[in-house]
């Protein structure tokens, strides 16, 4: 098979590509394409009709027009908002902001991989790009307002330009991705971004001739810049640094010692929170590829290693190991999301192994310098091989692609039920300016046009004798579902149903004597 070939370097070191602008517009061609099919399945499969999620709602509502932010707890960094500000302050409309993250998820997709370009062959950063993309989470939280899709971008990015200007001294471009890439991931999420840097720095340590003070300067500062905003919002509404810092411990349940392997292994049937994860494992089958994961990340390891490309797979490999050790070790609770930025790192390595295999199947020539099949082999091995490769992944897509429907599916009727919601509480005169409590508050308080007030919880905002000043002026309504009782201080509230929650829970409402139902109305 044949091997990598190491890039060529020019008089000063930079990257100089002996193929021609033909060959070169045909590689920006295979990636555009992946980046291109994953933005149409997004606007296809999972954002006609999608609703937004409950997070998604808190962090639309900072920034939307004519809507009440709603509580911003201490854990959450701003990230998201700056990149959806643009759509929100102009249209209320979700389609418009789904399609927009979509597109721009896409672009992101493309960008992330084009760093890579050089490093490894455009064959296997399609391949990682497709293996990536084809996630049901990646699709998901494609055009969905949440920072865990633009972490993981913002970190494969970030590691392909350590990785260009580690090895090439004179490439200011690249270290000036690197700083960049930090803290855009930092200014998504701040903790993340210490996770990305973390090995990155000790690589450049541990590594002779990448033993430079300017890398560590870049990583620091990249990440001090991006967690500037947070930092500063902690002093000026959580009572300073420590203080927030101990408030976001408490919110994920007290960060220490907690495996949730297995609250991820059972999130992979569709689950987008698990907390707490003791529900039934119906369909282990969504968590095969986790456990073939591994083998394939140490196989594209094992064949950089003798292709001369250690530096290029262990990088990634041991960064997207870096990045999953707060969600696996640290949090008693599991999402698929939290995983996305190491699933982006470890694609690359798992595509080399793949594309090796096919390669050793015949199925590939020279693959983009990627390797090239043995004239001659043995026929059986390599058909069977190559129909060992075709089936698995043609069961990881329709896996992928069946819990897809469900989650998109799920969506939809959410955002049917709020609207339902959202539409009865303002018959019964709940109309800005109102308040909402309760359950659902955020979602149900953001159709209505209210404001969402807590009493208790992670997200107190307000305490009951707030709540009723507030009802004397304005409409309050306290949302409880199911078997759940109502507040002592709603007695005497006038009580009226409500369509049922998405999850099937009946729902009703305690109104405030300030709420004036449409005429009518009962």
């Amino acid at each position: 098979m044949a091997e990598i070939p190491a890039v060529e370097t020019g008089p000063r070191g930079k990257e100089s590509r002996p193929r021609g602008d033909r060959a070169s517009a045909r590689d920006l061609g295979l990636l555009a394409a992946v980046a291109g099919v994953y933005t149409l399945v997004q606007l296809t499969l999972f954002v006609p009709g999608s609703g937004l999620g409950w997070d998604e709602t808190v962090y639309v509502s900072q920034v939307a027009r004519d809507a009440e932010a709603a509580f911003f707890s201490a854990p959450r960094a701003r990230g998201i908002t700056f990149l959806v500000a643009p759509v929100t302050l102009l249209t209320p409309s979700v389609g418009v902001l789904r399609v927009h993250l979509a597109l721009l998820s896409g672009a992101g997709l493309f960008g992330a991989l084009l760093v890579w370009r050089g490093l490894l062959p455009v064959p296997v950063l399609a391949v990682a790009g497709a293996l990536f993309a084809g996630l049901w989470i990646t699709v998901v939280y494609g055009p969905q307002v949440m920072p865990n899709l633009w972490v993981a971008l913002g970190a494969l990015f970030a590691a392909g330009c350590f990785l260009r200007a580690a090895r090439d001294r004179s490439d200011r471009r690249a270290l000036a991705g690197l700083g960049g890439g930090v803290a855009f991931v930092a200014l998504m999420r701040p903790s993340d971004a210490l996770w990305l840097a973390l090995p990155l720095g000790i690589a450049t340590l541990l590594v002779r001739a990448w033993r430079r003070p300017v890398l560590l300067l870049t990583l620091v500062a990249g990440a001090v810049l991006g967690c500037a905003p947070w930092v500063v919002e902690a002093y000026t509404a959580y009572g300073g640094l420590l203080a927030r810092l101990r408030r976001a411990s408490e919110i994920q349940g007290d960060l220490g010692w907690h495996l949730a392997f297995d609250g991820h292994l059972r999130a992979l049937d569709g689950r987008l929170l698990c907390r707490p994860c003791d529900v039934p494992w119906r369909r282990p089958v969504t968590a095969v590829w986790w456990f073939v994961l591994p083998p394939l990340i140490a196989g594209g390891v094992l064949a950089g290693v003798r292709l001369r490309r250690h530096a290029v797979v262990l990088v990634p490999a041991l960064t997207g190991l870096a990045l999953v050790v707060p969600y696996l070790l640290l949090i008693d609770y599991a999402a698929p999301r939290f995983l996305l930025p190491a699933y982006a790192l470890f694609a690359l390595p798992v595509a080399l192994c793949l594309v090796r295999l096919a390669g050793s199947a015949g199925l590939v020539g020279s693959a983009g310098s990627a390797g090239s099949a043995r004239p001659g082999g043995p026929a059986r091995p390599r058909v069977l091989v190559a129909a060992v490769l075709a089936v698995a992944l043609t069961g990881h897509l329709a896996v992928q692609y069946a819990v897809l429907g469900g989650v998109a599916a799920r969506s939809r009727v959410g955002r049917v039920a709020f609207g339902r919601l959202a539409a009865e509480l303002e018959r019964q005169g709940v109309r800005p300016p109102c308040v909402i409590s309760g359950a659902e508050a955020v979602r149900i308080a953001f159709r209505a046009g209210c404001a969402s007030r807590q009493t208790g919880g992670h997200d107190a905002a307000v305490t009951p004798a707030g709540l009723l000043a507030e009802a004397r002026d304005r409409p309050v309504a306290v949302v409880v579902a199911g078997k759940d009782e109502p507040p002592p201080y709603t007695r005497g509230w006038r009580l009226r149903r409500l369509p049922d929650l998405p999850d099937g829970r009946d729902c009703r409402a305690y109104l405030s004597p300030s709420t004036r139902p449409a005429p009518g109305t009962r």
